[in-house]
């Protein structure tokens, strides 16, 4: 049985959607130790549903501000997440949710591996205020 990879999109309305496996790349250029891969969508413009990526750390960090929650999930390593004061430290097994309309800052000392997942963003209002750094 052959399968045919699908391009990642929201929802196609057949009975089951289909995203071929694609490697982990540097999230911009000058950013080399934060790696990721959006799985099912690229989070572009307005979507309805929850968009789903995975991510490295490699001792480093990023801050940004976003109209959507983000949900991240730890495989391995440990992250530190803080937004509005408040810091968090996950490790493997561990969720955190920073919710709509938050600067999330989060960092690996050393490594971590977490899958993520971003709310909805029906309006496609855009995120900002990025910022990169290596610890």
């Amino acid at each position: 049985m052959t399968t045919t990879p699908q391009l990642p999109t929201p929802t196609t309305g057949k009975a089951v959607d289909f995203w071929p496996a694609t490697s982990m790349k540097a999230m911009k250029d000058g950013w080399p130790r934060l790696r990721c891969r959006f799985i099912n969508s690229n989070p572009v413009g307005p979507w309805d549903e929850l968009i789903l990526s995975e991510w490295e750390l490699e001792a480093c960090g990023w801050e940004d501000f976003h109209p959507h929650s983000e949900t991240n999930f730890v495989l391995e390593g440990e992250l530190h997440i803080e937004s509005e004061g408040k810091t968090v430290i996950l490790r493997p097994g561990d969720a955190a949710r920073v919710n709509p309309g938050q600067l999330g800052r989060y960092w690996a000392p050393v490594y971590a591996r977490m899958v993520t997942t971003y709310g909805p963003n029906p309006e496609g209002a855009e995120s900002h205020s990025f910022r990169y750094f290596e610890i």
